[in-house]
């Protein structure tokens, strides 16, 4: 999903909210996302897509309740409940966000499966069915049991 088209589906869910916000709002508040989660657009994953967008939301709501925050009035009936319902749901997301990150760290990481267990590297020296010496990669670096590719 593009930066453009994530932008366009947050448009659509945060519904009567985006008469309160204005483009520069949606971009600087991708940014932030991106800078949280270490992702840059365009993301492929559905699991990036997701919390690319709930942390895209997250700064979205955080704009509005810095906004809302001049309102705030403290001697009087109307405690503008509009700031603290801001507050509560940027702190529930924050709390999902993070333990989402705690159950997903391979994801967050960009990590591959293998990449989390410990990695066998062979002494001595390899060579293929000719008598080539096949040890080391053409950047003369030792191969590596397992990798992506098995």
């Amino acid at each position: 999903m593009t930066a453009d088209e994530l932008k366009e589906v947050l448009q659509l869910e945060v519904k009567s909210l985006r008469s309160k916000l204005d483009s520069n709002d949606y971009d600087q508040a991708l940014n932030n996302a991106q800078r949280d989660t270490g992702w840059t657009c365009p993301v492929t994953s559905d699991f990036q897509i997701q919390w690319l967008k709930e942390r895209t939301k997250r700064w979205l709501f955080f704009f509005l309740w810095t906004e809302s925050a001049h309102k705030f009035k403290f001697e009087q009936i109307n405690l503008q409940h509009r700031f603290e319902h801001y507050k509560e749901l940027i702190k529930y997301m924050d709390e999902q966000f993070e333990a989402a990150k705690e159950e997903n760290i391979a994801e967050f990481a960009g990590a591959s499966n293998y990449e989390m267990f410990g990695t066998k590297i062979e002494a001595g020296f390899q060579y293929d069915d000719v008598g080539n010496e096949t040890t080391y990669e053409d950047t003369n670096y030792v191969i590596v049991e397992p990798g992506d590719s098995t």
